[in-house]
């Protein structure tokens, strides 16, 4: 059985897109802040490659300041962009991405790292990418690393009338269960113009999920480690002293 969300303080969200903090996480996001919690977002590019939406002037520029808008409306209390290629986050060392995760939770003093499902909910590879290098700072440092993840009944229905590739997850894998309002979501999400709010992919997923989101634990220090120890990742370097570590 699923259990409700604890307290937390202070929580560092990871990822790789700008709307992937609306789009997916909003209403996580918005009832954590509303319940208390500090929000900082780390995202890791711009998402400049995109195809969706049809915009005038630069999308690098034009993404930064949507996301800058829909994370206050979110209730986030500071945003981080960082200027990795997108399309190409794999590409990236891990170190790096690990390294910039580490620096940021440090500063904001976080108590929880908040990132996409493995696999990346939709299997778009810089969202996996930006899961394991938070997930690679939260083993190391020891922090709680929380995913939000979708029900197997949600992605087969998704997966079904749309032919995507979302990846789902059973009850048994699910481990807590958020009452959301999907509203504050719904503003944030129409704060990222470019992109295409004529979705009708993401619609069906909110209408299908209705008032409830799920997490899964992907690392949890206190119990000894991963929900799922055969997802741990490899060991690796030790994140550098000065925390970003300098391109390779």
């Amino acid at each position: 059985m699923t259990r409700t969300l604890p307290a937390y303080r202070s929580v560092l969200v990871v990822c790789a897109h700008p709307d992937d903090e609306s789009f997916g996480l909003g209403a996580v996001l918005s009832t954590l802040a509303r319940n208390g919690s500090r929000i900082t977002v780390l995202c890791f590019t711009h998402g400049e490659a995109s195809t969706l939406g049809s915009v005038d002037g630069d999308l690098a520029t034009i993404r930064a300041s949507e996301l800058a808008t829909a994370g206050g409306v979110l209730g986030v209390s500071r945003v981080e962009l960082l200027d990795y290629p997108d399309g190409a986050l794999t590409a990236a060392p891990i170190d790096d991405l690990a390294g910039h995760v580490h620096r940021l939770a440090h500063e904001v003093d976080a108590d929880l790292l908040l990132v996409f499902d493995r696999g990346g909910i939709t299997g778009h590879p810089d969202h996996q990418r930006a899961t394991d290098a938070a997930l690679a700072s939260g083993i190391e440092a020891g922090l709680t690393v929380l995913a939000w993840a979708l029900p197997a009944g949600v992605t087969e229905h998704l997966n079904r009338e749309f032919g995507t590739g979302f990846v789902g997850r059973t009850p048994e894998d699910l481990d807590l269960t958020m009452h959301v309002d999907r509203d504050v979501q719904r503003q944030a999400i129409r704060h990222h113009q470019s992109q295409s709010n004529d979705n009708p992919v993401l619609w069906r997923r909110l209408a299908l999920l209705g008032d409830t989101e799920h997490l899964r634990y992907l690392n949890r220090p206190s119990t000894g480690g991963s929900q799922d120890p055969a997802e741990q990742l490899p060991p690796r370097r030790a994140i550098r002293s000065q925390g970003v570590p300098a391109s390779e």
